[in-house]
């Protein structure tokens, strides 16, 4: 059987979401899955980051470490994984911008039965965590993904995490995800590429079944 193609597409602007994605790609490559980890782009100019000592620095520096996520990268993969920090309750800008990019695959129908999954962070207590990565669902609906939430699949949900996906609060940026929190998004990566790799057997089993 072919590996499963893992996409993991995120935005993160102070490392936590940056953290996660990169347990969940761990996950993911423990599976046997061949995973493209692609960082979502700013679109405000230089005047706007300025606002916000080092967020220009620090996108520059995750820039040369991650290319921009394409319509190719979601067109090539089985799984799509979303990471996003929370913005006002809800779904980044920059990540916001990459789905909408992604009408012309909804169109012709090429995202429908792929697996589809999210995991975010906030920087405050209550910010806002479970709300954002529920608003995902919907533009994941939409493309015709098949969601595949955590549920309590694994011991490492009883210690951190949400059954919509992983999660981490980084009290203002002051604290990064710990050992618990990180295990969530391994078994994230885990499930949804076990789950690709199953939905593709089902699908090869079928086509021998009509041929």
């Amino acid at each position: 059987m072919s590996q499963p193609k893992v996409l993991i597409a995120f935005y993160s602007r102070n490392s936590s979401t940056e953290l996660l994605a990169k347990a969940v790609a761990e996950g993911a490559l423990a599976e046997g899955a061949e995973v493209r980890l692609r960082r979502a782009r700013e679109f405000v100019g230089q005047d706007v980051m300025r606002q916000s000592p080092g967020w220009s620095e620090r996108a520059t520096e995750m820039n040369a470490k991650y290319e921009a996520p394409t319509e190719a990268d979601a067109e090539w993969a089985d799984a799509i994984v979303f990471g996003t920090p929370t913005r006002f309750g809800s779904i980044s800008a920059e990540l916001k911008a990459y789905i909408d990019g992604l009408g012309g695959l909804w169109f012709q129908g090429k995202l429908n039965g792929k697996v589809g999954s999210v995991f975010g962070s906030t920087s405050s207590r209550h910010g806002g965590n479970e709300a954002t990565l529920l608003s995902i669902y919907g533009p994941m609906a939409h493309l015709g993904l098949i969601i595949v939430p955590l549920g309590y699949a694994d011991p490492a949900m009883f210690k951190a995490g949400t059954p919509y996906g992983a999660t981490h609060v980084s009290q203002l940026d002051s604290v990064m995800p710990d050992a618990d929190h990180l295990a969530v998004a391994n078994f994230q990566g885990r499930r949804v590429a076990s789950v690709a790799q199953a939905l593709a057997g089902a699908g090869a089993r079928a086509l021998e079944a009509v041929s």
